[in-house]
């Protein structure tokens, strides 16, 4: 393997660790928990694994004589920085159980256990991964494993090489996949421990127990760079107003803890945009009134960050595409028909309120809603070019404003989407630090007999040595969902709490950064120097836990 600068320099980066790993642990057990909602669907649906208490670890003088095990490792879903180091430490974790210890990795996600491709992972290998962005040691996939015939098929593999346990790394639905094929092998008494492990750089796989999920942190720092460069020449040529949309589907994480760490004229919360039942022409003349107002001030210029699944929480829009998700998952005919054919047909059979809005739409915006559905049967909001639509429609406000004398400036617009540019990042200090601990965590589950647990890593915003390593029931995480016309359980996703310490921060300061450039250029991630500058997780994590 050909190694650049950066990973030479990165391979002697020693991962910190919770004290309480470092030498033989005891499990400390805390209250048995319950899921977030739908108990009773949940508890029905997992009676194996549900209801178990949430645990820590902690120092014992005991020196344990574990007997050499074989494990297997998933990386599941979109890549996100850290997940070589939840594998190292891993790896790392089972071989001081027991230097016979073997750890396999499926190649190319969940479809690797079925298919039964695989390689062993051994010591040489795993040290040319170690502190790397990306995910390509073993490759990702998004088969989702819901059904029998993949879990027996799995086991058939897993059997042939004396697996005990498997790891899967991956968001909510990857784990959703871990609890359901935990449940599976504990209800059949097959003797196969699953542990998972929470990663996705949209920070919506969190609650009291899981901080924040692995990646979040490094994929901020660097969209946060990338927007600091944008704003310097913004402010530099004071000619241009760029429409950022960021990377988050399902919640505005990523442009909340951006927009804390740049401080742009305008950042929208898809959240609160929810909570005030705001209409797309709302929106367009919140951003509308910004610019309007700065260039009243002679600053025709200025930067807009927009989370990726804002479309969907648009209280009108969201009505409409949950009906064209239920309506395309059970329609055959659609496919068939050609380009133009497509946009009447949907017209026609869906509700009139409903058909209403998706007829106002640009043909170009109707036509994305109703392209090729993800995994699980949903709209590709990523391929929604909502930064191009938003400019757009402001563009369209302002010049009405100048026909009725209510606006004189220049709006100028340039368009960037920053997704994949952070997925596989070489992780932060902090990424490195916390995946590494939760690989090592999820091998001390293993040694203890866990199973259906996701591996747990907490007080990260004091230093490593006094994280609290553990694990979480999945189930309590779990509810009810409609997935392709049906309700299936599902882990629930965190949202932007709009009565949380970020969005206040965020709230309180938002009008000065609006009118009054405020930029803040936070340059590239720092591996090496002060910890003040290279350790510091993210604005989000410090201001809910009050630091």
């Amino acid at each position: 393997m050909i190694k650049s600068a950066l990973q030479i320099a990165r391979a002697a980066y020693q991962p910190k660790l919770p004290k309480a790993l470092k030498g033989s642990v005891k499990v400390v057990e805390g209250e048995k928990t319950q899921s977030v909602a739908d108990q009773k669907e949940i508890e029905g649906l997992f009676p194996n694994t549900y209801g178990m208490p949430v645990i820590k670890f902690e120092e014992t003088d005991g020196a344990v004589d574990f007997p050499a095990i074989n494990v297997g490792v998933i990386l599941s879903g979109g890549q996100a920085p850290g997940g070589h180091n939840v594998i190292s430490g891993l790896f790392d974790g089972i071989k001081k159980l027991n230097a016979d210890s073997k750890l396999y990795g499926f190649i190319l996600g969940p479809g690797g256990l079925v298919d039964h491709n695989y390689k062993e992972l051994t010591a040489e290998i795993i040290d040319d991964y170690r502190n790397t962005g990306g995910f390509d040691i073993i490759g990702s996939g998004r088969t989702k494993l819901e059904k029998v015939d993949q879990f027996e098929k799995g086991l058939e593999i897993i059997k042939k090489l004396g697996i005990k346990a498997l790891v899967m790394i991956g968001g909510d639905d990857s784990n959703t996949n871990a609890c359901v094929l935990a449940e599976y092998y504990a209800a059949k008494d097959y003797g196969v421990q699953v542990i998972g492990c929470p990663k996705t750089i949209d920070g919506d796989l969190k609650n009291s127990m899981i901080e924040t999920s692995f990646g979040f942190d490094t994929a901020c720092k660097v969209y946060s760079e990338v927007i600091g460069n944008i704003q310097r020449d913004c402010k530099s040529a004071q000619k241009y107003w760029h429409f950022i949309k960021l990377m988050g589907r399902s919640a505005s994480h990523i442009a909340l803890e951006c927009a804390l760490q740049t401080q742009p004229n305008v950042c929208i919360v898809s959240e609160e945009v929810e909570k005030k039942n705001m209409s797309l022409d709302d929106v367009v003349v919140y951003i509308a009134e910004i610019v309007a107002k700065r260039a009243a001030n002679g600053d025709n210029y200025g930067t807009v960050l927009i989370p990726e699944g804002l479309i969907e929480f648009i209280p009108a829009m969201k009505n409409l595409i949950a009906e064209l998700n239920d309506f395309l998952a059970h329609d055959d005919k659609f496919a068939t028909l050609d380009k133009d054919a497509q946009r009447d047909y949907v017209i026609k059979n869906i509700s009139k309120e409903n058909a209403k809005i998706y007829a106002s739409l640009p043909q170009g915006v109707a036509r994305q809603l109703t392209l090729d559905r993800d995994p699980h049967g949903n709209v590709q909001v990523s391929l929604i070019e909502t930064e191009k639509l938003l400019s757009e429609m402001v563009a369209n406000k302002l010049e009405e404003w100048r026909a009725e004398g209510k606006y004189n400036g220049k709006f100028s617009r340039q368009h960037h989407f920053f997704g994949y540019e952070g997925r596989c990042a070489a992780p932060s200090n902090y990424d490195a630090d916390y995946c590494y601990s939760l690989g090592y965590t999820a091998s001390a589950l293993i040694a203890n007999g866990k199973t259906g647990y996701m591996s747990s890593v907490r007080n990260t915003t004091a230093p490593a040595a006094e994280w609290i390593a553990g694990g979480v029931p999945i189930t309590m995480m779990m509810n009810m969902e409609r997935r392709h016309g049906e309700m299936k359980p599902v882990i629930q996703k965190a949202l932007v709490e709009l009565d949380g310490a970020p969005f206040k921060k965020f709230a309180a300061s938002r009008e000065d950064w609006a009118i009054n450039t405020q930029y803040i250029y936070p340059g590239p991630i720092q591996y090496f120097g002060p910890t003040e500058v290279c350790d510091q997780p993210t604005q989000t994590l410090l201001l809910e836990q009050g630091k």
